[in-house]
């Protein structure tokens, strides 16, 4: 066997081809502006249905990138996306990463009202004076939450990336979003996870 591509962003590159490649094979033709995401998605996942069951609402991808263009910030609800999020390329343009799935007061909140933590969490990011991006992959709570904040007139995202993974309550938050007015790049189903949000997260901010 020979290995001949070892650098990272050769590998990178290749792997794209060959996504998009297989992509063509399948006859799958996705629009240019969603490509990206698509992509980094598969490429993170290995999983080529995420090319159909991905859905965004219209001209998100360029909503997405005005917004982390006039200083938005990210909240996520695990730690793993705030550490795959390229946190650097989004202080470019005045923006941060913010997951208080680990605060002392929410864990303590939490507790007291009897709900998930991410629920709190979302109720402390309201509070954040930025525009805000949510990438949620782990907690359907937090869909739940950020839509009745919505509702409630308390918060008002420029995004909405819904990818939570499981099995409780996952297929139901993720159609809470989709039915919303909020911009929403959001996968149908019980797929997704943290990598995934992060995922998306990064394609808007490569390609900026």
């Amino acid at each position: 066997m020979n290995f001949n591509i070892t650098k990272p962003s050769e590998i990178e590159k290749e792997s794209f081809n060959i996504i998009q490649n297989e992509l063509a094979e399948m006859g799958k033709k996705v629009p240019e502006e969603l490509l990206p995401t698509i992509l980094r998605v598969i490429h993170t996942t290995a999983d080529f249905e995420y090319a159909d069951t991905i859905c965004f609402s219209e001209d998100v991808i360029t909503k997405a990138k005005n917004a982390i263009r006039h200083g938005a910030h990210i909240v996520t609800d695990t730690n793993m996306a705030l550490s795959g999020i390229n946190k650097k390329k989004l202080a470019e343009y005045g923006g941060e990463v913010h997951c208080f799935m680990a605060d002392e007061d929410v864990a303590l909140n939490a507790k007291e009202l009897g709900v998930t933590r991410a629920t709190v969490s979302m109720d402390k990011a309201a509070e954040l004076d930025a525009p805000l991006i949510f990438a949620i992959g782990n907690a359907p709570t937090a869909l739940i939450r950020i839509n009745e904040l919505i509702q409630e007139k308390k918060l008002d995202p420029v995004l909405i990336i819904g990818v939570p993974v499981g099995f409780v309550n996952v297929v139901e938050a993720k159609e809470l979003i989709l039915d919303g007015s909020t911009p929403y790049i959001v996968n149908r189903g019980r797929k997704g996870g943290s990598t995934v949000a992060a995922a998306i997260c990064n394609s808007i901010l490569y390609n900026i």
